[in-house]
Formats: structure tokens, C-alpha cells, sequence
């Protein structure tokens, strides 16, 4: 069995991809669509082809050096597709076909679940665009001279935690009330203790499996629906990026406590109504009935250039959230808060004189 499958058409020849409109398979050549059920049927015939040896005295790579690469031979043009050992699914910078890694997805290294691209490059490209307008603080050139380096679509690893989670959580509780009289201003503050138990269910949070990732970047464009996701199959991978996880599933354990435990708190905290502050005093807790799954989900990258500095853009490509920092001018900083701070004064030395 060969370690790289590429799709091609069956009409044509050209390289076929996952369109996330018609949720199909379609050739940009044609414009021939065809059923997964279709593509998955043609994965399993195998090509044989004849084998050449040729005699080489090249240097070869140090174990150090090879240690984190793979390499892989494509079966439309003969190319070598060189990747680092992550990777799973690419494009031969030959003859582009779309190709999978089959061998990064055997064993225990095949995802559950793929939640399918819904919205393609195009969408992702006027997203960005709509996230640079009503910046007050943007700096005016960053529009004009920021230009996109490289968009693409991958799919990210994730790791899906379940749990049954029994806490007990005690909160402080304050009511604030102020005062003052010719001579003083004065602050009364009442504390109480108060305490909240009970269970909650969390089913797929997702952690991040791929270091290549920020995990706040991909934790910014969630929520992802799972109702759209499917059992997994290499044909949603063609035409887009994929990364096999670096951080397994018992790696993610403490993050996933993590979010598990916030979430708990701040869902137990919303209970806790009529005071001016709450803060989590302590907490415990319990999971059981645990269980996690590995699923791909799908995301747009955009990565841009300003004044020598590289900004990075993600948007969940399911539906369209879109994230990412953004350079500061600070001279419209400054300068609006000075305004504020002129305004505020003269407020305030309005007020003190009518007191007068």
C-alpha cells in the first residue's frame, strides 16, 4: 500500500478537491462533481507502478537532521513531497495534486470525526477585510501596505474531553456603599460567604492537539457545532492542509481540567445574583465518567506582513468567526485619550463650580 494518495478526476485527469459549497468533490478543470461515497470507493484500489533503481553516492542525512522529517513520493508525477513529521495532508509543489499522507492516519493516529470546510477562501479573504474596518486605534497605512502572504485551509487536531464534573465552590460576596458628608468620603463593605455544589455534564471540549496552533488563537474562534461533524474520511482532506497531532491525548488532560474547572465556576457564579462583586474563594472538582475522542476541524490561516512584522489571522471555517491582533497606532491613542482627559476636567470643574 503506498504511503501518499493524491484524487484525481476520472473525467479529466485534474486534481480534485473538497468543496465546501456543494459539500462534493469537484474539479476546477471540468467543473465534475462526485459523492464521498464515490471518492471513498476509488481510495482503496491501489497503483502499482515499476520499480527503477538508480545508483547514488549522495551524502545522506544525519540522524539529528532526518529525525523530525518525512518524505514521500508522488504517485502523479514522481515528485518528492518533503514534509516534517506532523504533517498529513498537502500539495506536491510539483504538479499540484492534492495528496494525502495515508500513513500519518493508521492505528491509533486516525481521527474519530472531520467537521467539514462550510465557508471557502474567498469568504475568509472579505473577513479580514471587515475585521480591519471600525478600528479606531489602526494605524491608516496598515490597510494600504498589509498585504496576505499565504492563506490556507487546515485542518486542526483536537482532542474532544467528556466528562460528568461534581463541584463545590465557595464564593465571596461583597456589597459595596459609599458616602460622604462635608469633611469625609466613606466605604461600607459587606462580605458574605456563599456556597454553591452541584454536577454538570460537558460533552467534546475541544483542546488543541497541534503545537503549531496558539491555543488562545484557536480557542478565540470557537464554538464549534457538532452536529455538522462526520465520521472520519481522507477524501474531506483534498484541497486543504492537515496536522497530524504533536501533543496527545494525555498531554491535554490538564488543560482540558482547566476549562472544565473555569467553566464550572463561572456557570456557578451566574447564580449568584444581587451583589456588586463575587470572587471564587475556593473550589473543588470531581470528574468522572470520562471519556475523550479525536477529531479535525476545519480553519482558515491568513498570514500578512506590515512594516517587517508577521500578524497571523484565523476564522473557524465552519462558521466564519475570524480573530486577530492587531498593530496599535499610538499617536491616535494618545491623542484620543488626551481629548477624553480635556473633556473630563472641564466636566468636573464645571460640576465643582455650580457646587460653589
Amino acid at each position: 500500500m503506498s504511503d501518499l494518495m493524491d484524487f484525481k478526476c476520472p473525467c479529466c485527469g485534474g486534481a480534485i478537491e473538497f468543496n465546501s459549497s456543494s459539500q462534493n468533490m469537484k474539479c476546477p478543470f471540468c467543473d465534475s462533481e462526485f459523492d464521498i461515497e464515490t471518492i471513498k470507493s476509488m481510495e482503496s484500489a491501489e497503483n502499482t507502478q515499476e520499480n527503477i533503481d538508480w545508483s547514488t553516492d549522495f551524502n545522506e542525512w544525519s540522524n539529528e537532521e532526518a529525525g523530525g522529517m518525512s518524505v514521500y513520493s508522488c504517485e502523479s508525477c514522481g515528485g518528492e513531497v518533503i514534509s516534517d513529521s506532523t504533517t498529513s495532508a498537502t500539495q506536491c509543489p510539483y504538479c499540484g495534486s492534492n495528496i494525502v499522507m495515508k500513513g500519518q492516519f493508521s492505528g491509533d493516529l486516525r481521527p474519530d470525526y472531520i467537521i467539514p470546510f462550510k465557508i471557502d477562501k474567498n469568504a475568509a479573504k472579505e473577513a479580514l477585510k471587515g475585521h480591519l474596518k471600525g478600528k479606531r486605534f489602526l494605524p491608516k497605512t496598515f490597510k494600504d501596505e498589509n498585504h496576505i502572504d499565504k492563506i490556507e485551509g487546515a485542518y486542526v487536531p483536537f482532542w474532544l474531553f467528556n466528562c460528568k464534573a461534581d463541584a463545590d465552590v465557595k464564593y465571596k460576596a461583597e456589597d459595596i456603599r459609599t458616602w460622604s458628608d462635608s469633611d469625609y468620603e466613606y466605604t461600607e463593605v459587606t462580605t458574605y460567604l456563599v456556597n454553591r455544589a452541584g454536577s454538570v455534564n460537558f460533552e467534546r471540549i475541544p483542546v488543541d492537539g497541534a503545537t503549531k496552533m496558539p491555543d488562545d488563537l484557536m480557542e478565540s474562534i470557537e464554538p464549534y457545532k457538532f452536529d455538522d461533524a462526520v465520521d472520519f474520511q481522507t477524501a474531506y482532506l483534498a484541497g486543504y492542509v492537515s496536522e497530524r497531532y504533536d501533543v496527545d491525548a494525555d498531554q491535554s488532560i490538564e488543560r482540558a481540567n482547566v476549562r472544565v474547572k473555569e467553566s464550572v465556576e463561572e456557570t456557578f457564579k451566574n447564580t449568584v445574583t444581587g451583589h456588586d462583586r463575587v470572587y471564587v474563594s475556593s473550589s473543588v472538582v470531581n470528574l468522572e465518567d470520562s471519556s475523550v475522542n479525536y477529531a479535525l476541524y476545519p480553519v482558515w490561516l491568513l498570514h500578512t506582513t506590515w512594516q517587517g512584522q508577521k500578524y497571523t489571522f484565523a476564522m473557524n471555517g465552519q462558521t466564519g468567526k475570524f480573530v486577530g491582533d492587531l498593530p496599535l497606532d499610538k499617536s491616535a491613542y494618545f491623542r484620543w485619550f488626551s481629548i477624553i482627559g480635556v473633556i473630563l476636567s472641564t466636566i468636573i470643574c464645571a460640576g465643582i463650580t455650580l457646587l460653589h
